[in-house]
């Protein structure tokens, strides 16, 4: 195998601060100085790789140190093979994690830098301060050992003025600054409840990304930039991916069943599973030489009205249903039941596989890691097992008639009520698979 390219990681203090739009530039920017560029996400994240697909051409993979063993992270790591440079996009703050550590960690992207000896570079949001903002970086240098500041991005800076009280600080304690952004107001990413709309929806995705690119490589000092990667350090434990659902997967994808993780699709691949991609909002029913059907998340409450109407997708997955297995995630499962209220309060008919009714009329936050124990098999998963994933939705669970499909805790070990369900051959869940939990 040749050598991993080396690696920075793209972090801040917190969410909001900027750092997707650095990612993005970067990637572009960088990209067109003909550097190839791995992209990772840290953390359960399924909008942001989609962009860094688009800005780099790359499949961006997750990285999550809560949920991932240290064999499947570094085998994942080692896929960057190839390319020039690494960079990783944080998630929320670059310390900010669960306070039971998982699989391997908290779930922090600290942990996934100092793992692979990946530096960081900070990005500050300096509105309403100044030679402050270099304590706030001299605290993260400092705060724990392995995990190196390569520099400062300084954001959202107001005035020639600013910049230089802002750089002043910097010097003063020591924190090489990589460049500095004025605001600017011309670079926004579109956003729904979820987090950003995903790449694939915006319009002008090429033009945005050439945007940020031109941003960046006129504000940033790219060559110290990319002096200051550091080696990768990625081991060879042997680890066991998740097992593909079937030989030949049916798999939903369009605007409204987009939410699979890379990892897991390319580890069913290279099981030797086939993937047959199909659409629901195309009023598609899933290949009938699969053998196994999966729907992934994504927003079908976006479209509720057309997947109602698609009654040869609804017809198809039934009579699927009937000897083979279908298995929901998230916005999967809800299409799988037998009704999703919309946010106008307006009740459409799924598909009827399970009973599940839910609505967004009565919208209610559910975010986090969870844990489940599986009571009864999914597709290529058999009862007993233990697996980790991620849940984030606003959905209300109306009705839920069905047996329980597992026993769910969160990731500090309290009882989540939402188990999935299961009746005969379908099967579905609120949380996104990730991995198996190797306890």
């Amino acid at each position: 195998m040749s050598a991993l390219p080396p690696g920075l990681v793209i972090s801040a203090p917190a969410s909001g601060s900027g750092k997707t739009t650095v990612m993005l530039g970067l990637l572009d920017a960088l990209g067109r100085r003909g550097i190839a560029v791995q992209p990772f996400k840290c953390g359960p994240d399924y909008i942001d790789p989609g962009f860094h697909l688009a800005a780099s051409g790359r499949a961006s993979v997750n990285l999550d140190g809560w949920a991932m063993a240290g064999g499947q992270l570094d085998a994942l790591v080692r896929g960057a093979a190839g390319a020039d440079l690494v960079l990783a996009e944080g998630s929320m703050g670059l310390f900010d994690g669960v306070a039971r550590p998982g699989a391997t960690g908290t779930g922090a992207s600290a942990e996934i830098a100092a793992r692979f000896g990946w530096p960081v570079v900070l990005v500050l949001d300096t509105r309403g301060q100044a030679q402050s903002a270099a304590a706030v970086a001299l605290g993260f240098a400092r705060l724990r050992p392995g995990v190196t500041i390569a520099g400062v991005v300084l954001n959202r800076v107001a005035s020639p003025r600013h910049e230089a009280l802002l750089r002043a600080g910097m010097s003063e304690a020591g924190i090489p600054v990589l460049g500095a952004l004025p605001r600017r107001a011309g670079i926004a990413l579109p956003e729904r409840h979820l987090g950003l709309v995903q790449a694939g929806e915006h319009s002008e995705i090429a033009a945005l990304i050439r945007e940020a690119g031109d941003f960046i490589a006129e504000h940033l000092d790219l060559d110290a930039l990319v002096a200051a990667a550091g080696p990768t350090r990625a081991g060879d434990t042997p680890h066991r991916a998740l097992p593909p659902p079937g030989q030949r997967v049916a798999l939903a994808q369009d605007a409204a069943f987009s939410f699979a993780y890379p990892h897991v699709l390319a580890g069913w691949r290279a099981a030797g599973a086939e993937i047959v991609p199909f659409s629901p909002l195309a009023d598609e029913a899933p290949d009938p030489a699969a053998d196994a059907c999966w729907l992934p998340g994504g927003y079908p409450e976006l479209h509720a009205g057309r997947l109602a109407a698609a009654g040869r997708f609804r017809a198809g997955l039934r009579h699927f249903a009937e000897t083979r297995p279908v298995h929901g995630e998230c916005g999967g499962y809800m299409a799988m039941g037998a009704a999703l209220i919309d946010a106008e309060g307006v009740a459409h008919e799924m598909a009827g596989l399970l009973g599940l009714v839910t609505s967004y009329a009565a919208r209610r936050m559910h975010l986090g890691y969870r844990v489940a124990d599986l009571l009864s098999p999914m597709p290529g998963l058999a009862a007993g097992s233990a697996l980790r994933g991620h849940e984030f939705h606003y959905s209300t669970v109306i009705e839920q008639p069905d047996a329980p499909l597992a026993r769910v805790t969160d990731a500090g070990g309290r009882t989540v009520a939402e188990t999935g369900s299961v009746r005969g051959r379908a099967s579905g869940t609120f949380f996104h698979l990730i991995a198996e939990d190797m306890r």
